[in-house]
Formats: structure tokens, C-alpha cells, sequence
């Protein structure tokens, strides 16, 4: 994990998104625990409660849960559920743009392929 601590986002959400990305690189392995609170705490050298806050929100979103007097784990379906997040989130941010900024340009749906291909093949 690496954190920007000069960064405008918040470091507890870039906790969660670190987290989550371990999942997804399969760094953090589902049904797997995942390091405590006070180990990212000492290693980073991070309020814990800034570390819980992030690993809270990855709790709120399905990816971890909390064993009573074990710890967190990763859920089960977590990595897919991310993905499908990320691939959710890629799709309203980026996709929806790219073809309203396509259609002001006059570019029709097949020159919009092919552009696409073109960044592919690069």
C-alpha cells in the first residue's frame, strides 16, 4: 500500500481503495483475513481510526466482513463484486462521455469503433 499524504482525497478512502484493489490483485485473498487495524496503523503510520474508517467503508460496500474477536475477511465474490463496481463506475464516467463528446463531434458509432481499436492496437 501506498499512501499520498499530501493528497486531496482523504486518506481513510484511499484505505478503502487500496484495499479493494488488493483484493482485486488478488493481494488480499477472499475468505482470507486481511492485516488489522493496528498493523496498516503501525506500518503506515496512520491513526487507527483513520484505518478503520477506510476499512469501514470496504465493509459497507459487501467487500469485508468483521469476525467478532477475529478480525476482517475478505467476503467471498468480493473481487467480482469490485470489478463489476469498477466496471459499473467506468461505464458512467468515461463511456457516457466519450460518446455525448462523440456525438458533438459528428463522430458516428462506427468511426468510434474503429477509433477505439486504433487505441487498442497501439
Amino acid at each position: 500500500m501506498q499512501f499520498k499524504f499530501n493528497s486531496s482525497e482523504p486518506i481513510y478512502r484511499q484505505i478503502a481503495d487500496q484495499i479493494e484493489e488488493s483484493i482485486v490483485t488478488g493481494g488480499f485473498i477472499e475468505d482470507k483475513q486481511i492485516p488489522s487495524t493496528t498493523e496498516i496503523s503501525k506500518e503506515f503510520h496512520i491513526n487507527p481510526a483513520t484505518v478503520l474508517k477506510g476499512m469501514n467503508i470496504v465493509v459497507g460496500e459487501g467487500f469485508l466482513e468483521k469476525r467478532r474477536g477475529l478480525g476482517m475477511f475478505v467476503v467471498k465474490g468480493a473481487r467480482e463484486k469490485i470489478l463489476k463496481s469498477k466496471r459499473d463506475n467506468f461505464f458512467a464516467n468515461y463511456v457516457i462521455h466519450l460518446i455525448s463528446e462523440a456525438k458533438n463531434l459528428n463522430i458516428s458509432e462506427d468511426e468510434l469503433i474503429a477509433l477505439i481499436k486504433r487505441g487498442f492496437s497501439k
